[in-house]
């Protein structure tokens, strides 16, 4: 029976490999610490407690802080472009780590979410609306790219909550605590646009806590790794 499963490749025995060819185990253990660096960098925003921006974050978009015309562009923009770099990288690594067609087309959103990012930042504000009244609040490329950061993440996330629900005993961690975020997410989310809508003021904290939110799913993903990666333990008195 031992060998038997060793020879199909069972998890957690020391042997397996995934498609790539590196022990799996590893490389979700690689994964987990590349999409725990997601979510430290994604929530680099916390910095501006400490710096003098000159932004207040009640009413500003986090996206401002790396506008073209802001004195601390370079910083916040170079950890978001970090930031896409991990979620990409570890999106390409995990691509055949949990079981299921939804898994793997989650992980494929997760590197849309990435690439998304990265444009993002590459097409950032002119400038900050929040302290410039004549500064149209809707750069048209900013927004392209913003709208498909959003799309990538909710499809990411509905696609991990879906994997999770038909396979539940192999992410457990999803299963718990998806569906939670996914609604936090999308409500913080919705109220974030209160400037697209003619009504300024005070979305500067949703979108803050959607950001929030969004690493705390990065964390989750990672966790869900380590978690799913654990072999089951052989029954009490059962021998190989």
């Amino acid at each position: 029976m031992y060998l038997t499963r060793n020879a199909l490749g069972q998890p957690g025995q020391s042997g397996q490999r995934g498609r790539s060819g590196a022990p799996a185990g590893g490389r979700r253990t690689l994964t987990a610490g590349v999409l725990a660096g997601a979510a430290l960098l994604y929530n680099g925003w916390l910095l501006e407690l400490s710096l003098p921006t000159g932004l207040d974050y009640r009413h500003s978009y986090v996206s401002e802080l790396f506008a073209a015309d802001q004195p601390f562009r370079v910083l916040f923009g170079g950890m978001e472009i970090a930031c896409a770099v991990l979620l990409m990288t570890g999106a390409l690594l995990a691509r055949d780590l949990l079981p299921g067609a939804a898994a793997r087309a989650g992980w494929w959103a997760l590197f849309g979410f990435g690439a998304s990012s990265l444009a993002d930042v590459l097409l950032p504000m002119g400038c900050a609306p929040s302290l410039e009244p004549a500064c149209e609040a809707v750069h048209p490329w900013h927004t392209v790219t913003s709208g498909l950061v959003h799309f990538f993440l909710f499809a990411c996330m509905v696609l991990f909550c879906l994997a999770a629900a038909s396979e539940p005993s192999r992410a457990p961690v999803i299963r718990h605590w998806g569906p939670l975020l996914l609604a936090g997410a999308l409500v913080s989310a919705v109220i974030t646009i209160g400037p697209l809508v003619g009504h300024p003021g005070w979305h500067g904290l949703p979108q803050r806590a959607h950001v929030f939110l969004v690493g705390l799913w990065f964390a989750l993903l990672a966790r869900e790794l380590l978690a799913s990666g654990v072999p089951e333990s052989r029954p009490a008195g059962r021998t190989p």
